[in-house]
């Protein structure tokens, strides 16, 4: 499915490396500018050279998302120099442990909230009245199966992206009168190197790239897209609805 993105502004997090770098370039091989969003600088740089050579442009910011006054001024600086946002790709964020809740250290945990779900709310917040002023602001969060499988010794990882997909859920539901769409994405084991740290033994050759992964991500910021407040399972190709409590 070829998607035209041209104009489009889009913001994505965790942009040095992974699904967030092979999201941004094929965000900016659509015709968007990209603002790309990384601890690692060289990542970014590394980044802007491939979507340079794709005929693309991005706008680097270096910063860690642990930084919430950072999160704050992005927005504005969003808004002063473009004005709108028309797309969120809200990638990063960090496995932490892989181990028994009883043995996960203090500072691990509360870096994992921190990180995942505090930033992400945060970044709603600032990037919420951004994407409002687009004519079809569109925004998706990453999650994990794990969320949902309550897998055994990734407790913090798995309560953290549980957390996500209920901040998502919840601004889709407040926002759904408006033309702003937001949905959470699963996409499902990738040959990254989070998935290397939590699954050491595993072949990565038997993972799919990020860079497929993204190619299917890119549809799910176009403008025909309807669905919001719902999760997308790249493996399965298709958005399911979430359970209501009976």
């Amino acid at each position: 499915m070829s998607v035209n993105l041209k104009d489009k502004i889009a913001l994505v997090t965790g942009a040095s490396r992974g699904i967030g770098y092979f999201t941004a370039l094929e965000l900016a091989k659509a015709g968007a500018h990209v603002i790309a969003c990384a601890r690692t600088v060289g990542g970014l740089e590394d980044l802007d050279d491939a979507i340079k050579a794709a005929g693309g442009s991005a706008t680097l910011v270096p910063f860690d998302l642990a930084d919430m006054a950072a999160i704050d001024r992005l927005g504005a600086s969003i808004f002063e120099r473009w004005g709108k946002l028309d797309i969120l790709v809200a990638n990063a964020g960090m496995l932490g442990t892989i181990s028994p809740i009883g043995h996960v250290e203090a500072k691990v945990f509360e870096k994992v909230m921190n990180v995942n779900v505090t930033a992400t709310w945060r970044l709603i917040r600032s990037v919420e009245p951004l994407l409002m002023r687009s004519e079809a602001g569109r925004a998706i969060v990453l999650s994990s199966g794990v969320a949902h499988s309550c897998r055994p010794f990734w407790g913090p990882y798995a309560a953290s992206k549980a957390a996500v997909e209920v901040l998502v859920r919840i601004w889709a539901g407040e926002t759904q009168r408006t033309t702003l769409r937001v949905n959470s994405v699963n996409p499902g084991p990738t040959r990254t190197a989070m998935r290397a740290l939590a699954v050491p033994g595993e072949d990565p050759v038997t993972l799919p790239h990020p860079s497929e992964v993204a190619a299917k991500l890119i549809p799910l910021v176009s403008d025909e897209v309807a669905e919001t407040g719902k999760l997308y399972l790249v493996r399965e190709g298709k958005f399911v609805d979430y359970r209501e409590p009976e």
